[in-house]
């Protein structure tokens, strides 16, 4: 039986899907299933942001295929780790449990990040320089939070 990823930020087209994939590609051949979701439901049904998109194609990681959603209840029950980006969407995931365990399962991703940083920036109203920034940030979290995993 798999260990059951979620990844966490508002829309679900930059930060999350980005992790989704570093998280995917770090874990391959490892029993995990990964997924992403936003909190918010303003581009259900999109693709990535094309600049995610891109970071991601630059570092040899292809997230194209990936589709926005929601966060549901459902997903509160069955992931086993929910790794959300920052601090108002750590509070939006909360909101959605219904049991200690349940909430026993969210964190934040940069509390594996191996630094001083308390969450992912969204990039969205950023450049290139932003995505690169919170591509590689994505991908200490995630190499971290495997690692502590194997402990």
């Amino acid at each position: 039986m798999s260990t059951k990823v979620l990844m966490v930020c508002l829309g679900n087209i930059c930060r999350s899907p980005l992790a989704e994939g570093v998280f995917r590609h770090l874990a391959e051949g490892q029993n995990f299933m990964v997924d992403s979701a936003g909190t918010a439901n303003y581009h259900t049904g999109a693709a990535p942001d094309h600049r995610s998109i891109a970071v991601a194609a630059k570092n040899g990681i292809d997230i194209s295929n990936q589709k926005a959603r929601q966060l549901t209840y459902n997903d509160i029950e069955v992931f086993d780790h929910i790794l959300v980006m920052d601090e108002q969407n750590l509070l939006n995931t909360i909101a959605l449990c219904t049991s200690k365990d349940q909430r026993k399962k969210i964190e934040l991703l940069t509390a594996a990040s191996g630094h001083n940083a308390t969450h992912v920036p969204d990039p969205y109203y950023g450049d290139e320089q932003n995505f690169d920034a919170v591509f590689n940030l994505v991908c200490a979290c995630c190499e971290n939070w495997l690692a502590k995993q194997e402990e």
